[in-house]
């Protein structure tokens, strides 16, 4: 799984102008599943993601994580982030786990982190707009295939 993790005031997605999913501060989620993972890969990546320390404490130090700030995740789905730009000029994205599997796995994935924090989301597969105001800005890349 490749997840690009951002830390947001608030965020939104809507799907032919209506709202599918909103959240205020915590953490947006651009997830893409590769085709070697396994369940192992999103043990690993809820694990982290809902224990990483990307909030500020009192001191200004980010020490707090998700859970301990009482936020929310925004995921959305996103093949794009396996486009393989190596030969001319439109990316390529046979990198990316195809869609039957990735939908399961994306699911999977948002079921698990909704049983540690509160979880809204985007519909796979859907043409989305996504709206959100970063905070930081704190961006993170999460690969799991490099542990």
């Amino acid at each position: 799984m490749k997840i690009v993790i951002q830390r947001v005031k608030e965020a939104s997605v809507s799907i032919e102008g209506e709202i599918a999913g909103a959240i205020k501060q915590g953490l947006l989620l651009l997830v893409g599943i590769d085709p070697c993972d396994q369940a192992e890969d999103i043990t690993y990546a809820v694990r982290k993601i809902s224990h990483m320390r990307l909030f500020s404490d009192a001191d200004g130090k980010m020490n707090l994580s998700i859970q301990d700030i009482g936020g929310s995740i925004l995921s959305i789905s996103q093949f794009t982030l396996f486009a393989d730009t190596k030969k001319g000029n439109r990316p390529a994205f046979t990198g990316a786990a195809k869609p039957d599997i990735a939908s399961q796995y994306y699911d999977r994935f948002n079921e698990q982190l909704a049983q540690l924090v509160p979880v809204e989301c985007g519909v796979f597969g859907a043409d989305m707009h996504v709206s959100l105001i970063n905070d930081g800005p704190v961006t993170i890349i999460l690969d799991t295939q490099n542990r």
